[in-house]
């Protein structure tokens, strides 16, 4: 039953039936309404501020576990990049010392690192910056790797080549000096015998009767048998391979041709005085990677360590070269 509501109205004296019009009913309620919105909206802001919810209490811990388990990766990384390191500084200054090759750049890692397809692969991780940062040194590591696996690798042919590249490396002396009287001139500057003043000899100077043999100092192929108008004479070069070159001046005969596979200890040739020469003798050089060598560390072969302290001294006395 609908509840009446009477007002005393103080004029006619009497309780009358009290009338709300419809205006003022709607008002109330939209009074109601707006009151209580923004109590509610207050009330979830106060409240939000200070308590998590229950999803944002999960989140927060996840991101936590996050960052806990970022330090642990960091840490790890941090240790494998200085593996990584000792790897390659051993790589470079042990390993290839050991067979003589050239150290790999770090340029050269880097540019290889640019070209590994792999990296896509890692990078279709998450988006978060802890993701990316992780996503970021574990692509540095993983190409470093395979480049250093790739240079283990070529180091794994080079020991299966060991016995090749022994062969390869000159390691006697161009004509037979047991008695180690046949050394006339060492590499470094020397006084021209013809211009007289100081200039690089870049190789040995080995003076012998004419028609004395000259010896190949390694295996190779011959490249280059006949006269050469620079100043050699008739003269022998000799491609070892491994980057090692060998050349043999002044000869009187040349016994080798081109293309010829030659061994250590083989005849190529004779002693003579062609060319610029002030008298029988071999001039004797040493190239690796086409860098002149002081061919004094390449007799180890026939000398002993005496002999080679001997020698030694020989060939840094500054005297005048034969050619």
């Amino acid at each position: 039953m609908k509840k009446v509501k009477y007002y005393y109205n103080t004029h006619t004296l009497r309780y009358e039936k009290l009338d709300v019009p419809l205006r003022v009913k709607l008002l109330r309620v939209i009074g109601f309404v707006a009151s209580s919105i923004v109590t509610g909206t207050l009330i979830f802001i106060i409240a939000f501020q200070y308590i998590d919810s229950p999803k944002e209490k999960f989140l927060r811990q996840q991101n936590e576990d996050l960052r806990n388990n970022y330090s642990i990766f960091t840490e790890r990384i941090k240790q494998l990049e200085l593996q990584m390191d000792e790897i390659e500084n051993r790589d470079n200054n042990v390993y290839r010392m050991i067979f003589q090759a050239n150290p790999i750049p770090d340029s050269a890692r880097v540019e290889d690192m640019l070209k590994k397809k792999e990296v896509k692969l890692v990078q279709q991780m998450g988006e978060s910056e802890l993701v990316k940062s992780i996503t970021a040194q574990l692509n540095d590591l993983s190409l470093r790797t395979a480049y250093q696996q790739h240079s283990f690798d070529e180091i794994n042919n080079l020991i299966n080549n060991k016995e090749k590249l022994l062969a390869a490396t000159p390691s006697i002396q161009p004509v037979s000096n047991k008695n180690l009287d046949r050394i006339a001139s060492g590499f470094g500057y020397r006084i021209d015998p013809v211009l007289k003043y100081r200039k690089a000899h870049l190789g040995m100077d080995f003076t012998a009767p004419q028609g004395t043999p000259i010896y190949a100092t390694a295996d190779g192929t011959i490249t280059d048998a006949g006269f050469n108008t620079g100043g050699y004479g008739n003269r022998v070069v000799i491609s070892h391979g491994f980057g090692y070159e060998t050349l043999y001046g002044h000869m009187y005969s040349i016994k080798a041709r081109v293309g010829e596979q030659v061994k250590r200890g083989q005849v190529i040739g004779y002693i003579g005085s062609t060319g610029k020469s002030t008298g029988p003798h071999c001039h004797y050089e040493v190239h690796r990677r086409g860098v002149p060598q002081d061919p004094i560390y390449y007799f180890y072969n026939d000398i002993s360590p005496a002999q080679f302290d001997r020698i030694v001294k020989m060939a840094a006395a500054s005297n005048q070269s034969f050619d």
